[in-house]
């Protein structure tokens, strides 16, 4: 099975270092203004390892990063703790309701296997649930080649019921602290070895669903297979044979997840985006896109077309669509697909879809409703992968938190 073990964890020196000026977004949504602003907070801030650039412009940007890491551990802005631990970590927050919501996971070494395959043993495998965009994974394996270490985590989910139960909160953190987005971080260590075995068994009892960093996780695939047949039997604690994941009890109560809609870009100019559309939708109503439009959204069963000079309902046509599975980014993928060339940009944010169009950015958009959390357990469970970005998790864990050494 996948097993799931504590590990010697790297993190800032908590009595010298405030987590809010040296913690990040994950690196994958930091573009560069926010890059050279979190840059500019601290010396120490994760970007500088975790999203490098070399300081004259040129030279190894990931060599300089790997330096960087090594001298704040030689000189104590990093600290790596003396024996193993899992770290609990937890993200309060207000979702788009205004309703008080948190997210609790624990750190921890997941052991390393193809997505899909039972590992040797018992065996529970681990399960991608979406298929992931062409992207150069070069990025992350030079940087990981240099550093050998895991600077950001792999976000999993377990079934397993009972798991948030084991992760005590009720003690006072090592750390806390609130980022510009009102999100409130809390990060606790447990060594307990009472603890420790509750928290490894329930963890490595079930399969796990990658929830974000499919491509991290790839990355530390190909990273073992370069390191060769005795780095995989290796111990996990340390090691290529395992990666640093955050993984969160599948539950509804625990887990937030948003809608990634979509930009229509490069159609034929006054090209009828809705008629083409209509043989796979009822193109319904005119729309107003208020704030809380993905609500009323899935109350009522539909999806919106974007245009420059309105906006419109969506109903699927469940007769036509019937070999589609019951998701909207399955039924647009397939409705798609007689349109004349064109380029489909992802885009998060309902403000954002409606501000591109309307600026002639896109030819059109369309806000799609979030996947359940019991949709995302079938079809994970199920063997099959939704299409490439269906889902955001909200909030993202920071970057920075803590780091794992790969020996």
């Amino acid at each position: 099975m996948p097993r799931f073990e504590p590990f010697r964890g790297i993190h800032y020196d908590l009595d010298r270092i405030d987590l809010a000026d040296v913690t990040a977004p994950p690196y994958d949504v930091i573009d560069p203004h926010l890059r050279a602003t979190l840059a500019a907070r601290h010396p120490a801030n994760v970007v500088h390892v975790d999203l490098p650039a070399h300081p004259d412009g040129g030279g190894d940007a990931y060599r300089h990063a790997a330096a960087t890491f090594r001298r704040w551990l030689d000189d104590g802005t990093l600290l790596q703790d003396p024996e193993p631990g899992f770290y609990v970590y937890r993200v309060d927050y207000l979702d788009d309701h205004g309703r008080s919501r948190h997210t609790t996971g624990v750190y921890g070494a997941l052991e390393l296997s193809p997505p899909g395959e039972i590992p040797a043993g018992d065996g529970q495998p681990i399960l991608p649930h979406e298929l992931t965009t062409p992207k150069a994974k070069s990025d992350r394996l030079a940087l990981q080649r240099a550093t050998r270490a895991n600077l950001s985590a792999v976000w999993g989910l377990s079934p397993a019921a009972g798991l948030t139960d084991l992760l005590d909160t009720t003690s006072a953190p090592l750390a806390r602290w609130t980022d510009g987005d009102g999100v409130t971080h809390s990060l606790w260590r447990t060594t307990d070895e009472q603890r420790l075995q509750a928290i490894r068994a329930a963890v490595s009892g079930a399969p796990v669903v990658i929830a974000d960093g499919h491509h991290r996780y790839e990355t530390a695939l190909r990273y073992l297979t370069e390191q060769g047949e005795e780095a995989a039997h290796g111990e996990l604690a340390s090691g290529p044979a395992a990666v640093m994941t955050w993984v969160v009890e599948l539950a509804d109560d625990e887990l937030c997840v948003q809608p990634i809609h979509r930009l229509l870009c490069g159609l034929p100019a006054g090209f009828d985006v809705a008629g083409a559309l209509s043989w796979a939708f009822e193109i319904g109503e005119p729309v107003e896109v208020e704030p809380d439009i993905v609500g009323r959204m899935q109350q009522e069963g539909f999806l919106v077309l974007v245009e420059p000079d309105r906006a419109v309902a969506l109903r699927p046509r469940t007769e036509v669509l019937a070999s589609t599975r019951d998701l909207d980014s399955c039924r647009l993928e397939v409705s798609l697909r007689p349109l004349p060339p064109h380029d489909v940009v992802y885009q998060h944010g309902v403000r954002q879809v409606v501000d591109r169009v309307r600026k002639g950015e896109a030819s059109a958009g369309v806000l799609l409703r979030p996947a359940t959390v019991r949709q995302i357990v079938e079809i994970a469970q199920g063997g099959e992968r939704m299409p490439p970005k269906t889902t955001f998790f909200h909030p993202k864990p920071a970057t920075g938190v803590v780091f794992r050494s790969l020996g």
